[in-house]
């Protein structure tokens, strides 16, 4: 009888201080979905956020694509939505139907790399008119051989390789290349995993494809980067050419969109002044391009004023220097 009533008085004695223990860390979450592109700095953060809060704090990186993203953050089901181009007018509509306000914040500068196989010997440089004859939807079933874009280029079968249809390096690179986002051939192999898309670009003399040029980096040993020709001859993506805007028009700002809602969590607000703190660092930590000091100064005052909507008007829009604008909407 006696050990059954300290039995008793123990599981008592560790109700109350399991009652007493703070709110653990699986309670205690930031969600966050979307780009495949932006995945690698946001996850950067996560984990240095979270070794700083010892486990106190639980974050949760998706890789849905951009659009895929979007749909989860307008339904209300993520904190944050990691975006390789600015948020679209439908997506818009859709968070304004479930009344979900957004703060849109930059966080580094990305340059899309073009590649072709390692035993490509003939490719030197693409104009963007090369590109466009290759990926625009007149293509489809038409444009099958590398001699046809150029005819001195071989009578091979031309294999393209690109993201698919929720990503936003295609809405981007569509946007960029074709004038009109998602606007493309649909005839080539596509995938949400760039690993997927070096495999086949590595695999296959013929191929040739597109996506973040930190992708590249990982795997240039595998891959041959093309210098892109926008009008004023052909410039290899670098840190340098991304920065400066020379590299065009495949240069680009890629975000992250806060829900206004979430910011009554303590935890996402300090997550989020955590990456903007430690984004340069982290971002060149994972071979992306810091956004100039001022633009990160500018992006920590939009969040703190709870500066909700998006600088742009709802369509992909190429060339853009994020610091100008967001200096515009500041007054600075």
């Amino acid at each position: 009888m006696l050990n059954k009533f300290l039995i008793g008085i123990m599981a008592l004695m560790i109700l109350s201080a399991a009652a007493s223990i703070p709110v653990s860390a699986q309670d205690k979450t930031v969600k966050i979905d979307g780009s495949s592109t932006v995945y690698p700095v946001t996850e950067a953060v996560a984990e240095e956020f979270q070794k700083a809060k010892r486990g106190r704090i639980k974050v949760t990186v998706g890789i849905s694509g951009t659009g895929g993203g979007f749909k989860k953050f307008c339904r209300g089901e993520t904190d944050i939505s990691d975006a390789s181009r600015p948020i679209l007018k439908k997506e818009m509509d859709a968070c304004t139907a479930q009344k979900i306000e957004y703060i849109e914040l930059p966080v580094a500068y990305d340059g899309l790399a073009v590649m072709v196989n390692r035993k490509n010997t003939w490719v030197t440089s693409l104009t963007v008119a090369d590109l466009k004859k290759m990926w625009e939807p007149a293509a489809q079933g038409v444009i099958k051989k590398w001699n046809q874009v150029r005819s001195e280029w071989p009578d091979a079968p031309l294999k393209l390789f690109g993201p698919g249809a929720d990503s936003g390096t295609f809405d981007y690179f569509t946007e960029a290349v074709n004038g009109k986002s998602k606007a493309s051939r649909g005839d080539f192999t596509a995938s949400e995993d760039d690993n997927i898309l070096v495999q086949g670009i590595a695999g296959d003399k013929n191929a040739l494809g597109y996506f973040g040029l930190a992708y590249y980096e990982e795997n240039k040993d595998k891959l041959k980067l093309v210098p892109v020709d926008g009008g004023k001859g052909p410039v290899l993506p670098s840190e340098k050419t991304v920065m400066d805007g020379t590299y065009e028009p495949l240069s680009r700002p890629i975000f992250i969109y806060v829900s206004k809602k979430s910011m009554s969590s303590p935890e996402v607000k300090e997550f989020v002044e955590f990456y903007l703190k430690q984004a340069p660092t982290l971002v060149k930590q994972v071979k992306y391009i810091p956004l100039p000091s001022t633009a990160y100064k500018l992006a920590e005052e939009r969040f703190a004023k709870v500066k909700t909507g998006t600088m742009f008007s709802g369509e992909a829009k190429a060339g853009v220097k994020i610091e100008d604008l967001l200096k515009m909407e500041s007054g600075k």
